[in-house]
């Protein structure tokens, strides 16, 4: 991960070339990340794209694919993009969605952990996610094929391949087996 010097806004963020690159930004601190891997990118998806399949028939609100930046602080900025996350109906509205980074903190936020990700760096985030307000987040494991669900940092299950993730009262009736995002 490679750090630039000056302090950005997510704004200024926005504009900046990403050929090739992923970048987020904390605490006005732009963070240069390599590319998910193949196992990475699949549990993603798969995870997204059940969300969707439950939310979106059930008009429950909106599922957001990876890289999609939320603005979950101001001055200094940090814009955080998870592998998927919700927003609830009653927050924000198709039409309301906006172009570029969404300034709305999401209901449910879901991270696929990879290879080299640092157990530190993963529990940073998870923080961040539950400081900012996000209700339910969703920590998968592919490698485990495991998953812990934080509902804040003192609240926690660990859950295996044979357990089910859950919606709780954040995504109404959402339920799928953990293994079967692994599969």
């Amino acid at each position: 991960m490679r750090t630039l010097k000056k302090l950005f806004t997510a704004e200024e963020l926005l504009c900046l070339p990403t050929v090739g690159r992923r970048l987020e930004l904390v605490k006005g601190k732009v963070y240069e990340m390599a590319p998910a891997g193949g196992r990475h990118g699949y549990v993603a998806i798969k995870t997204g794209v059940r969300l969707s399949v439950h939310v979106q028939p059930n008009r429950l609100g909106h599922v957001f694919a990876a890289e999609t930046g939320f603005i979950i602080q101001r001055d200094p900025d940090t814009v955080r993009a998870p592998d998927a996350a919700f927003i609830s109906q009653n927050r924000l509205s198709a039409d309301e969605i906006p172009d570029g980074y969404i300034d709305l903190i999401p209901d449910l936020v879901v991270e696929v952990v990879s290879p080299n990700d640092r157990r530190r760096e993963v529990r940073e985030k998870v923080e961040e996610w539950l400081n900012a307000g996000v209700h339910l987040v969703w920590v998968l494991y592919p490698a485990t094929r495991s998953a812990i669900v934080y509902r804040s940092l003192s609240d926690l299950t660990n859950l295996t391949a044979d357990d089910y993730l859950d919606g709780e009262d954040v995504v109404l009736g959402f339920a799928c087996r953990l293994g079967e995002l692994f599969d």
